[in-house]
């Protein structure tokens, strides 16, 4: 069983990922990620997709990554221009492996975003490897996959999970 200041740890972590999404400090989040980073958004009709293989909505690596919060922070994210006010809520949180470098986690989220009036929740789970690093963690893998059967609520996902 994980030593339970470890999962407070990895708790606080998450809840401050969350909180720096909600606020739209994507600088801020963008630091919380390794230079080798992966960060993936299977498809709702194959949860388990692999994205070397199968079609996924998101498979950046960490300069994706960058182009990503740069286009998200600028006009050209029509979708996003304004923003969409988000509220993250991370629960359910799993140590599912633990070594000297990194640590293994699973953890179930409900996203709520709103926009021109509508409220959209997205609801799914993280699979997540975070690398220790001085101070804390950093995510080197993030994967979130969606439980919805479907994008027709949301339109896209043009948010971050």
């Amino acid at each position: 069983m994980p030593d339970p200041s470890l999962r407070s740890q990895v708790e606080d972590f998450l809840y401050q990922d969350a909180a720096l999404l909600d606020e739209w400090r994507l600088d801020d989040w963008l630091a919380l990620f390794t230079a080798d980073c992966s960060y993936v958004v299977p498809t709702t009709d194959l949860p388990e997709g692999d994205p070397t293989r199968h079609a996924v909505f998101i498979d950046d690596n960490y300069e994706r990554l960058v182009g990503r919060v740069t286009r998200l922070k600028s006009r050209h994210a029509h979708r996003e221009y304004p923003y969409s006010r988000t509220r993250r809520l991370v629960a359910n949180v799993r140590i599912t492996r633990e070594s000297p470098e990194e640590v293994d986690v699973q953890a179930s989220f409900v996203i709520y975003r709103v926009r021109s009036g509508d409220m959209a929740p997205y609801v799914g789970h993280y699979e997540l490897t975070l690398a220790r690093s001085e101070g804390g963690f950093k995510f080197r893998k993030r994967r979130a996959v969606l439980d919805m059967e479907t994008l027709q609520e949301h339109g896209a996902v043009s948010i971050i999970l």
